[in-house]
């Protein structure tokens, strides 16, 4: 079982992972909302032959689904750059949030986006290294949030070879049960590559994305143990910064 946290020193990322004790980080590359390239990291060298996994995580900014032409193409091109980035940097993959479609647009349209992201790329040699769409907790139009959404998605992107990211709080707040939640993802996706970890400020479906730390939320940190029991995927803690280490000691009690 591999654990750890998304990193809040992105000029030092192995240094801080270190310091934590994690097997497995997850940072960012390039500011998260902007559309900046990424630009060369300067410890690419220390990330690359470290025994700390790294996996980045695109920016916010991205909305491959949208059906706004001004807003889809450049999304497709950040995750073509941001994808290529990781992999200099010998990530083992890229997560990019599901995405959504404006009230009252065709979902299904934004799936065919997805569709089309990988069928260019295809075209091209294929992503450099693995796409993580993950879930998201709220909007009616999105692509990712409600489980038969996320069917629909895979029907489009699974042959692809597309990676799924659970988030644990994405998921409650998104309106899903967390009881078998391992279960019904796989029963989907055939494979969860990676779990967010992240207990909820907020309500069941409440449809807002506020993390908690493990103990502090409205999820029982048993089921979060629960997910990681039985995911069989590298953890990642978003939680806030002030209880990282005790969600880490936590998981290590409680999940190992």
């Amino acid at each position: 079982m591999r654990i750890g946290a998304h990193v809040r020193q992105d000029e030092d990322p192995i240094g801080y992972g270190e310091r934590l004790g994690a097997d497995v980080i997850q940072m960012f590359l390039t500011d998260p909302q902007k559309w900046e390239k990424p630009p060369t990291h300067p410890r690419t060298d220390e990330i690359r032959n470290s025994p700390i996994d790294v996996v980045v995580h695109s920016s916010y900014v991205i909305n491959v689904a949208s059906l706004n032409n001004r807003l889809r193409m450049p999304s497709r091109n950040a995750v073509a750059q941001q994808a290529q980035a990781a992999a200099d940097i010998g990530a083992v993959g890229l997560v990019v949030h599901g995405g959504h479609v404006r009230d009252g647009e065709d979902v299904n349209a934004g799936i065919v986006n997805w569709r089309k992201l990988f069928e260019r790329q295809a075209d091209k040699g294929g992503f450099p290294v693995p796409i993580l769409i993950e879930n998201t907790a709220g909007g009616d139009f999105a692509m990712a949030r409600h489980f038969d959404a996320i069917d629909r998605l895979w029907q489009e992107v699974g042959d692809f070879g597309a990676g799924f990211c659970l988030d644990t709080c994405h998921a409650w707040a998104g309106g899903e049960e967390l009881v078998g939640v391992v279960e019904r993802i796989k029963a989907i996706t055939g494979r969860i590559d990676l779990v967010h970890l992240n207990n909820s400020r907020d309500e069941f479906n409440s449809a807002r994305d506020r993390h908690a730390n493990l103990a502090d939320g409205t999820i029982d940190p048993e089921l979060l143990a629960e997910v990681v029991r039985t995911a069989d995927a590298p953890v990642v803690l978003e939680t806030p910064a002030e209880g990282l280490a005790e969600d880490l000691a936590y998981l290590r009690e409680t999940a190992g």
